[in-house]
């Protein structure tokens, strides 16, 4: 299932970058690697002199990347320690054995694997905290929404006394999710409402309560002595750091801080989707010792994941994260309607009907650059793709054919000149450009239905493994 699936979806992107006339999480970190690795792989004998050269390049790879300095070389000196070992040097491939090396340390870095929550008490209080504008209340609420998908039953609690919009976005984010909100506009005693919040709760019967709390523009002891007075009143299971992960070396900074003052549980880690150095994420286990156990890759609600070390690493290696690419999809896309549409286009039966509705199934999955960082190859394959250009260009072709009647989305035959007129008309763009899109459209199909043939012919000859 899981290759079968990755297959469709890399299909699918490479038939969406034609059409589409074609900065993904740790872009500039895994790209520099990549060109560490592909010298490492010629190695054919280590020495002192080699390793350290190509050490030298991860770690300013590791500090471009906004690393903390001591973690960057830390982690280098580990590596080398351990690739200067009699079993490397003496091993066939000494220099896949040192990217292995590097693989390992990194996840060690990262953390080993999944922290999930602790949710052992009814009900399970987590504490949401950090600095305003690192995305808490919208984090609060994708974590209710996470929750709420679990089987858990969440009550939102608006903490934040000081911002009004707080209250404000936490009430519309618990509408949407159909979740309940407890907030009292007008208090300003924040143990007050924690304790009325934990009343409602045991009265409704919420399983987890998620206390939303002020932040603040930078750290301050009035904001933190705040935050241990509700800590010693909810005794929390869970207290969560959230940090914006663009903020680099000052997330260690921050959650350090915080963490002497409140004992953190854990952090969350928003806005890795806009970040494509990574610094934070790699810095923020070795120096807290305290996981990462969320994070936040878009702006909707369900663009927010358990935090998988071991997936993270093979992301930012260029390995791909195929498990959570399987995840995703079959949590998003509807499979019956994925076989239908593979099946089409092995008959080469594929209508401008079918590419609308594949690519809006792999616009539920997130930005598509989030969506080839999961593929094995696929920061390569994005290479010289601009993303922004491309979102914009799809829109405008999704407006084209969005202006056809069904019947012309069936039968792109239909489409004569005067129809094609009315076509561009009413989409807001040039003939020429309705044009370009049905010859490149043409094109595909003209693939697929050679694709078709093969695979019949493949199966009369008795088949090809993995084929259907």
């Amino acid at each position: 299932m899981p290759f079968n699936l990755c297959a469709r979806l890399r299909k699918g992107w490479q038939f969406s970058r034609r059409f589409l006339d074609s900065t993904p999480m740790f872009d500039s970190l895994s790209g520099k690697l990549q060109n560490v690795f592909r010298n490492l792989r010629g190695l054919g004998k280590i020495s002192d002199s080699n390793v350290s050269d190509s050490l030298r390049d991860v770690r300013m790879a590791l500090l471009d990347a906004d690393v903390n300095f001591k973690v960057a070389r830390d982690f280098i000196e580990r590596v080398k320690e351990k690739a200067l070992g009699q079993q490397v040097i003496q091993s066939i491939h000494p220099g896949q054995q040192i990217i292995k090396l590097i693989s390992d340390e990194l996840v060690a870095l990262l953390g080993s694997s999944n922290a999930g929550l602790n949710l052992s008490a009814s009900p399970t209080n987590i504490l949401m905290v950090g600095l305003h504008g690192a995305g808490k209340t919208t984090s609060a609420g994708k974590l209710a929404n996470w929750l709420k998908k679990q089987g858990r039953q969440p009550l939102l609690v608006a903490c934040d006394v000081y911002r009004p919009a707080a209250m404000d976005q936490l009430e519309t984010l618990g509408k949407q999710l159909e979740v309940p909100v407890f907030l009292k506009r007008g208090e300003t005693d924040v143990l007050k409402i924690a304790r009325d919040a934990q009343q409602l709760a045991r009265l409704t019967s919420r399983t987890v309560i998620i206390f939303d709390t002020a932040g603040r523009l930078q750290i301050d002891e009035v904001l933190v002595q705040e935050l241990v007075r509700l800590r010693d009143l909810v005794q929390p299971q869970e207290i969560l750091l959230v940090l914006d992960a663009a903020t680099g070396q000052e997330a260690v900074n921050v959650a350090t801080h915080f963490d002497q003052a409140l004992k953190l549980t854990g952090s969350i880690l928003t806005k890795l989707d806009g970040d494509a150095r990574g610094g934070a994420a790699l810095s923020l286990r070795e120096v807290t010792g305290k996981p990462i156990k969320f994070m936040g890759v878009g702006e909707k609600l369900d663009d927010f994941e358990p935090f998988h070390p071991e997936r993270m690493a093979q992301r930012i290696l260029g390995l791909g994260d195929e498990e959570s690419l399987v995840e995703k999809a079959a949590e998003r896309i509807d499979q019956e309607s994925a076989m239908a549409m593979e099946e089409k286009m092995r008959k080469g039966q594929f209508t401008l009907e079918d590419f609308l509705m594949q690519l809006r199934e792999m616009k539920k999955m997130g930005p598509l650059e989030n969506i080839m960082g999961m593929l094995p190859g696929g920061a390569e394959m994005a290479k010289g793709t601009d993303f922004n250009k491309a979102e914009k260009d799809f829109r405008r072709k999704e407006g084209i054919i969005c202006a056809m009647t069904p019947k012309e989305r069936l039968n792109v035959n239909l489409l004569n000149a005067k129809r094609r007129q009315r076509i561009a008309k009413g989409s807001g763009v040039t003939v020429t450009e309705v044009n370009t899109l049905l010859q490149q459209f043409a094109g595909m199909q003209q693939m697929m239905k050679k694709m078709g043939k093969f695979q019949k012919m493949m199966g009369r000859m008795g088949g090809v493994p993995g084929m259907r």
